[in-house]
């Protein structure tokens, strides 16, 4: 038994003090209605006068964005006032989209001055015609009249980790409170004692939207209501690997009608990538439009983005440098053994930092594909794709183990590199020092409006990142296929001419390309949305 009463939001409700109310008086209620007509022709006035001031300043919007045609930066400008204050009420799929900036089009013109490689590299996938397909099915919306009604049984959830692990925790949380025709209780996002990161739901996300896009799919509330909050309740934490919607209904259902509440954690990957297509759908729903981040977040993120955009064509790369990820992978950071040593004495210290496969030797994790790429084997591999040497690069993820030293190789090769601290001033991330989610978020947004990205190592933020990107069109991915591409960086007998030529033909299929999850278990409709959530239509939100 535990309780979460002490560790939770929850005892706020209890020990609120309630207000007392008093009926007013027949004189009271006099004077009152006078000053409610005056108040009213007040409010009427200033009203009036703010309407007008806010068309002569819309019209001023529209007018410099018409006055300036030819200037991207302030049709991205205008794009993004749309795209953050449309009408919050009015609940469609496609306004909730979270849509990245447009990818440039690059093309051979003595004014670029690029070979045909380098004009390659920057070219898009095709899309093959598949656009977001979010329709569901008969029964499903027979059901979500009750479903989204539901009232008396309440699935609390605490998702743990980084922000695209949490991210993950949350989607599967909206569709195992479906399973269960529960209502959600918003989210608790656990303290992350890695990166010490103890930020709520709502620092991070819109918890409106997030309500309001899912009205129809599921309830969900800020908080349990007085009548389930008990003292004592369990939290349910083994739930095994691969978890099926009916395993799900056996083990909970029962509990959930007797107790009228369920509390779970530790749901990271545990429920079946395999589901209904409905629910299915609804992951796509909820992480590619219901989990919109936070406006203060959006509003610094999408500025980044901008800044980067109207300079031309970008690369993101999401570099896992950080010391907590050459610990846990076992990995050497390719910057001497004097840094390698300190990596060693850690996981020697917390022999639980290593995850997967401890009884490979370095040699054979790095061949084995499970290593991070260094900032050299990035730059290598980048120039043998094509990537201009003056591509400019933002560079997502946390500080790198080893400072500027560890980015020094990359840096030589493409020197207009920048992160999230160079581009922004420090009054503009102030708000977000120590929230390590918040900055995540913030390289979420700038990573997905980039024209080219490319992860150096798997895991949520790649994973995530592909699939959003899919679902925005088809943007490019650069998968790097370590476990074939790693040998050849051994080998001193071959050219540079064929090691480009090698690395262009491991990564030819690496593009971006529509690739259907059908047949394929192990894959996340997250991060391979067709032909689940994309489908081959004229509608995008049908």
């Amino acid at each position: 038994m535990y309780s979460i009463l002490s560790h939770t939001p929850f005892s706020t409700l209890l020990y609120s003090p309630r207000k007392s109310h008093k009926f007013l008086q027949p004189s009271s209620s006099i004077i009152l209605l006078i000053f409610s007509l005056i108040s009213f022709f007040v409010f009427s006035i200033v009203l009036i006068i703010g309407t007008i001031n806010v068309s002569q300043k819309s019209n001023c919007l529209l007018h410099s964005s018409v006055s300036h045609p030819s200037n991207p930066i302030y049709l991205a400008s205008f794009s993004s006032v749309f795209a953050d204050y449309g009408d919050e009420n009015a609940v469609t799929l496609s306004r909730s989209e979270m849509v990245p900036l447009p990818s440039h089009v690059v093309s051979v013109s003595a004014t670029t001055n690029l070979s045909t490689e380098e004009v390659e590299f920057w070219k898009q996938p095709d899309n093959q015609g598949y656009l977001p397909c979010l329709e569901f099915g008969l029964v499903y919306r027979r059901e979500s009249s009750e479903i989204s009604r539901e009232k008396r049984r309440f699935l609390v959830v605490v998702a743990s980790g980084g922000l695209n692990q949490q991210r993950n925790q949350i989607v599967d949380a909206v569709v195992i409170a479906r399973i269960l025709r529960a209502a959600l209780v918003v989210p608790f996002l656990q303290l992350n004692f890695i990166w010490g990161d103890d930020s709520e739901f709502a620092d991070i996300f819109d918890v409106e939207h997030f309500k309001r896009t899912l009205q129809a799919d599921v309830r969900v509330v800020s908080a349990l209501p007085l009548t389930h909050l008990i003292s004592r309740q369990t939290v349910e934490t083994q739930i095994p690997f691969d978890v099926s919607p009916l395993w799900i209904r056996t083990r909970f259902s029962n509990q959930l009608k007797e107790e009228g509440i369920l509390v779970l954690k530790g749901l990271d990957s545990k429920l079946s990538k395999n589901l209904p297509i409905d629910l299915q759908k609804l992951r796509c729903k909820v992480a590619f439009h219901a989990l919109r981040f936070s406006a203060p977040i959006r509003e610094v993120g999408n500025r980044l983005a901008r800044r980067m955009w109207i300079e031309g064509p970008y690369i993101a790369i999401h570099l896992r440098l950080e010391k907590d990820v050459w610990a846990r992978t076992g990995c050497r950071t390719g910057l001497g053994s004097k840094y390698d040593q300190i990596i060693q004495q850690e996981r020697n210290t917390r022999p639980e930092y290593l995850t997967g496969r401890i009884n490979m030797s370095y040699p054979q994790r790095r061949l084995a594909g499970l290593c991070p790429l260094n900032a050299y084997e990035v730059s290598r591999l980048l120039k043998a794709l094509g990537a201009p040497q003056q591509s400019r690069l933002y560079i997502a993820g946390g500080e790198p183990y080893g400072g500027s030293e560890a980015l020094k190789p990359l840096i030589e090769e493409f020197p207009n590199l920048v992160t999230k601290h160079t581009l922004a001033s420090c009054e503009e991330l102030l708000p977000f020092v120590n929230r390590s989610s918040a900055l995540a978020a913030i390289d979420y947004i700038v990573s997905l409006s980039s024209d080219v990205f490319m992860p150096s190592h798997g895991g949520n933020m790649a994973r995530a990142m592909q699939g959003h990107r899919a679902y925005s069109g088809h943007r490019k991915y650069i998968k790097p296929n370590k476990r074939m591409m790693l040998p050849y960086y051994e080998d001193a007998s071959i050219s540079e001419a064929e090691f480009r030529a090698i690395m262009r033909r491991l990564h030819e299929k690496s593009k971006g390309q529509p690739e259907p999850r059908t047949g394929k278990r192990d894959r996340d409709v997250i991060a391979n949305p067709v032909p689940e959530c994309m489908c081959k239509r004229h509608s995008r939100f049908s």
